[in-house]
């Protein structure tokens, strides 16, 4: 926003100074080769204070008295250029004298009706007069025009703000509306588009909050009526039944944590953690081992306890029952964490899509089981620590996540 500042504030005084510039060289093309106002009347005046037939000395005393009263020597001359009289010391009369009058560095020669010439000396014209004049100029500008100049950015400054705010989760934010201009026209805007985004993203977390408590009672029913029930003659249909009953649990579970996760920017309270202990602690429940170093980062436990056991359940799910390998190792560019196994592998072109939400790859034997919110979440948490996970080929086949977070 500050390049924007000055680009105004710039363009707006390169603008008033290229308009005097032009206004200068305009009045020089025509008006450089005009005698002087003053000079004119001056030569009008003696032209009939001193007529043709005057003596010298008469002459003379007139120029004198001129000179006396206006500070500026004359000399005069006739036709043919010899000098008759002057008031000081002479002035030089120009060499070329075909045009009716002569400006020079100091002096300027005006042709009277009769033939005879006027020459009257004039203050020297300097380029640093013209240049101290525009260096003026622009001061001044430039100190009436940044007031202006600055409020207009300072408030798009403002208002940058604002969307920056808004576009990291401060549903909240709004922007001061000043003045009535096109600039309060679109914080006005901003102010109207903030509070839609607002009521339809709180609209979809009441939702979705409603949704999951209504579809969680009747699942806590149907398991409690389960445990009442004695063993029946299909024990797998009640097994598959518990199956299903813990799949939409664990579905809600997800939705509702990737709903908070929608809305959070960064890890509000991120507490030092031991990243090797807690993926030893995970990988014991699926009989993973774990290698590596003890490093410590800045993460929630619960959301960087839930990203691991995501890790080690997709690895159970679509690993083909091969071994599983966690290891966390600490460098340069922060923290890494993989989770690898022997299984398949992922076609390249999936690699980037097994992180969409609900997507489960087709033709795999576990693709009709789990939700397909795994990846995704893992992904989200990721992120919202200031990391990055990645799906890539194991040496000697099978897949490897691996997840980068900052160092603590």
């Amino acid at each position: 926003m500050r390049r924007l500042y000055l680009h105004i504030y710039l363009t707006l005084i390169a603008s008033l100074a290229a308009l005097t510039l032009l206004f200068w060289i305009t009045r020089e093309v025509f008006e450089g080769n005009r005698p002087p106002p003053w000079i004119e009347l001056t030569a009008t005046v003696i032209a009939r204070a001193l007529p043709p037939d005057q003596p010298a000395h008469e002459v003379k005393a007139v120029l004198d008295q001129l000179n006396l009263h206006a500070r500026f020597p004359v000399s005069l001359y006739s036709d043919s250029g010899v000098l008759i009289a002057a008031s000081g010391r002479p002035l030089p009369l120009p060499t070329s004298r075909s045009a009716t009058h002569w400006i020079g560095r100091e002096t300027v020669a005006l042709r009277l009706a009769d033939g005879r010439w006027i020459v009257a000396r004039t203050h020297p014209h300097h380029p640093w007069h013209l240049i101290a004049g525009l260096g003026l100029m622009g001061l001044l500008i430039a100190a009436a025009s940044y007031p202006f100049v600055r409020r207009l950015t300072g408030r798009l400054e403002r208002l940058r703000g604002r969307v920056e705010a808004l576009g990291s989760g401060n549903l909240k934010a709004r922007v001061d509306v000043e003045g009535h201009d096109e600039i309060a026209a679109l914080a006005r805007s901003f102010n109207r588009a903030a509070e839609q985004i607002d009521s339809l993203v709180q609209s979809q977390r009441d939702l979705l909050a409603n949704a999951s408590h209504e579809l969680r009672s009747p699942l806590a029913r149907i398991g409690l009526a389960f445990e009442l029930l004695a063993e029946s003659s299909r024990p797998e249909l009640r097994d598959q039944v518990q199956r299903d009953i813990a799949e939409l649990d664990e579905l809600i579970g997800e939705l509702l944590l990737a709903s908070r996760l929608q809305a959070l920017v960064q890890v509000e309270r991120p507490e030092p953690i031991d990243l090797l202990a807690l993926a030893a602690s995970e990988a014991a429940h699926v009989g993973a081992h774990v290698s590596g170093e003890v490093v410590q980062v800045r993460a929630d436990s619960r959301l960087l306890r839930r990203m691991i056991r995501n890790l080690l359940e997709n690895a159970r799910r679509y690993g083909g029952g091969t071994a599983i390998d966690v290891s966390v190792h600490g460098d340069d560019t922060g923290i890494v964490l993989r989770v690898e196994d022997r299984g398949p592998g992922i076609p390249e072109n999936e690699r980037e899509r097994v992180f969409e939400p609900f997507y489960r790859r087709a033709g795999t034997a576990e693709s009709g089981h789990g939700v397909g919110l795994g990846l995704a979440l893992v992904r989200q948490i990721a992120q919202r620590h200031g990391g990055e996970v990645r799906c890539l080929p194991r040496a000697g086949g099978g897949t490897c996540f691996e997840v980068v977070l900052p160092s603590g």
